[in-house]
């Protein structure tokens, strides 16, 4: 009779890691709750300070100034009227240097350019209620008011 031998394979085991612990972030400052802390009580004034008559009378003349003032007019609404005057289309150059001339203060170095998106802008906004319409490359026209109360 024959006797078998079988060996065992040994592993090596590798020694298990420790679990290392996650860092937190630091914790913020927090800023007190205003609504759970009760409120301080003010001191009450004694007196009050009257304004004076003339200071009154000043700004009460410095806000009707201000009411009757008219109202600058932007370069979309100056861009409309040109185009309405003109009936035809014009280049963004053109109506630029028209709502110049009619008003319109920029300081940029290229108003026509800031003329010409705003009014894509208001296109792509309004849809058909836009004060303007696309002509063609570059042109652009006044939209008539029977199409526009139409639409």
């Amino acid at each position: 009779m024959t006797t078998k031998t079988t060996t065992k394979k040994t592993t090596t085991k590798k020694p298990a890691r420790k679990a290392t612990p996650k860092k937190t972030p630091a914790k913020k400052a927090t800023r007190p709750n205003t609504a759970a802390t009760p409120a301080k009580a003010k001191p009450k004034a004694t007196t009050k300070a009257k304004p004076a008559k003339n200071a009154t009378r000043a700004n009460d003349a410095a806000k009707t100034a201000k009411a009757n003032k008219p109202k600058r007019l932007s370069g979309l609404d100056l861009a409309a009227k040109v185009l309405a005057e003109a009936k035809e289309p014009l280049q963004a150059k053109a109506i630029a240097e028209r709502a110049i001339a009619a008003g319109w203060k920029t300081n940029g170095k290229t108003p026509h350019a800031t003329l010409y998106a705003a009014m894509i802008r208001e296109i792509a906004r309004k849809g058909k209620d836009a004060r303007f319409v696309k002509t063609d490359r570059g042109l652009f026209a006044a939209t008539t008011t029977k199409s526009r109360k139409g639409a």
